[in-house]
Order: structure tokens, then C-alpha cells, then sequence
């Protein structure tokens, strides 16, 4: 009887462990993100791709934290939304078509735009 006890605990335990979801955090490097428009528009983007839990952009830093499910989702596809949304993220370049739509302000100062600091 306690081989039965030991070994439905045993079972049970591995069941509970194949169901952790494997979580990462990483920080992306966002430069042209420098206002509340720019982080409110990448957070509202950013968080309609499946298996991103959250996004926390510091347009003061120009950078963006996302913890996302790996199963669901990676880097590169984080990368390519936020370039989608035309801006650049680390080694991705902005589409340029989303970058033309952006506002004067979230542009790049060599195309005649950003903030001044």
C-alpha cells in the first residue's frame, strides 16, 4: 500500500511540472522611443502578439522589458513587431512604410524629428 501512496505522489508531482510554462524576460534597445506616445503605441502593438505577457517600455532609457511564454512566441517575432510598428529594435530596422506613418515627434532627429533633450 505505501509503494501505491509513493508512487501516485511521485506521478503526481511530474504531472504538475510538465505544465510550467517556460517564461523569458529581455530587455530590447528601442533609441527612437522618447515620449509617452511612442511607449503607449509599442505597448498597445507589442501585446496583441501571442504568448507576450507583458511589455514595459522606458522611453527615458529607449528601451523596452517583455516577458513573453517561449513556447508561443521569440525574440525575433518581438523584434518584428516593434519594427512593424516602425521603429528600430536592436539589430532590426524600422519598416519603413510604418515609419513613414509615424507623427514628426517619434521620427529619427536625421530625418528631422525626435526630441530635443
Amino acid at each position: 500500500m505505501r509503494i501505491f501512496f509513493v508512487l501516485l505522489v511521485v506521478f503526481c508531482s511530474n504531472a504538475g511540472i510538465a505544465q510550467v510554462k517556460p517564461i523569458m524576460t529581455t530587455t530590447i534597445k528601442i533609441p527612437q522611443a522618447q515620449c509617452l506616445q511612442c511607449k503607449s503605441r509599442l505597448e498597445y502593438q507589442v501585446k496583441r502578439l501571442d504568448g507576450v505577457l507583458e511589455i514595459l517600455v522606458n522611453y527615458r532609457k529607449g528601451e523596452a522589458r517583455v516577458k513573453f511564454l517561449t513556447d508561443r512566441t521569440d525574440i525575433e517575432q518581438i523584434k518584428t513587431m516593434i519594427s512593424n510598428t516602425g521603429y528600430d529594435a536592436d539589430d532590426v530596422i524600422a519598416n519603413p512604410d510604418a515609419y513613414n506613418r509615424l507623427p514628426l515627434s517619434c521620427k529619427k532627429q536625421s530625418d528631422k524629428g525626435g526630441h530635443t533633450k
